[in-house]
C-alpha cells in the first residue's frame, strides 16, 4: 500500500499506531467540510502526526475563535445556505478587516509545532458541574483498555452535575466495568472520569462511519 487518507471523523492515535505496524504505512489524516471542502492536511512528504490533521492548504486561512472553535476562509468555501439568512448569520463572521469567517462548529488546539487537532464538535461538549470535557478525550483513554472494542463518550442528564459523563462501551470479550473506571480515573482529571459504563452490541453508525451520538 502507497497511500491511506482519512478524513470524516477524528481518528484515534492508537488505531494510526495499529495501522503503520500491520500495513507499513502512515495514514495521512486530513479535515474538510461540505460547506468547505478539503481545508487542512497532514503534508504527503513531511511528518504525519498521529492524532492531528495537519495544517490549512495553499489558500486557506484558518483561526481559532470563542471556546477555541475553528474558524476558516478561503476560496474554497461556500458562499452561503440557499435562502437562509438566519443560517448564514449564525454560521458566518465578519472580522474588522472586512475578512469573512465560517464557523465549522469543531474545536480545536494546536500543538507546538503549529498541529491541528480536532477536539470534538462545540454541540457534543459536555458539561458537566460547570466544567467542559470533550468527548474524544476520554474516549482516547479509554479505548486503551484491553476490554474496549469500541466506545463512545456522551453527556446524560443530571439533577446534581448537569450532566454526567457517560461511555457507551463495545466491550472485547468480558469486561469489568469497575476495573475499566479505575484505569480511566488513573489517566484522567477528576471531572473528566465516566462516572456511568453502558455495554451495548454496537454503535449507530452513519455511511461514512461517523457514530451518531443524538442515537445514544
Amino acid at each position: 500500500m502507497r497511500l491511506c487518507v482519512s478524513g470524516s471523523a477524528p481518528l484515534a492515535p492508537t488505531l494510526c499506531e495499529q495501522f503503520r505496524y500491520a500495513a507499513g504505512v502512515d495514514v495521512l489524516e486530513r479535515y474538510g467540510m461540505t460547506e468547505t471542502l478539503m481545508t487542512v492536511s497532514n503534508p504527503y512528504d513531511g511528518e504525519r502526526r498521529a492524532g492531528t490533521v495537519g495544517f490549512p492548504l495553499p489558500g486557506m486561512d484558518l483561526r481559532l475563535g470563542d471556546g477555541d472553535e475553528i474558524l476558516v476562509r478561503g476560496p474554497n468555501v461556500f458562499p452561503g445556505y440557499w435562502e437562509r439568512p438566519d443560517a448564514n448569520a449564525e454560521a458566518f463572521t465578519t472580522d474588522a478587516t472586512g475578512a469573512r469567517w465560517f464557523h465549522t462548529g469543531d474545536i480545536g488546539a494546536h500543538d507546538a509545532d503549529g498541529y491541528l487537532a480536532i477536539v470534538g464538535r462545540a454541540k457534543e461538549l459536555i458539561i458537566s458541574g460547570g466544567f467542559n470535557v470533550y468527548p474524544r478525550e476520554v474516549e482516547d483513554v479509554l479505548r486503551d483498555h484491553a476490554g474496549v472494542a469500541d466506545v463512545a463518550v456522551i453527556g446524560t442528564p443530571s439533577d446534581e452535575w448537569g450532566e454526567v459523563v457517560t461511555a457507551v462501551v463495545v466491550a472485547d470479550g468480558a469486561l469489568d466495568t469497575d476495573a475499566l473506571l479505575a484505569f480511566a480515573a488513573e489517566q484522567l482529571a477528576p471531572y473528566k472520569r465516566p462516572r456511568v459504563v453502558r455495554l451495548v452490541d454496537e454503535l449507530p453508525r452513519n455511511a461514512l462511519g461517523k457514530v451518531l451520538r443524538h442515537e445514544l
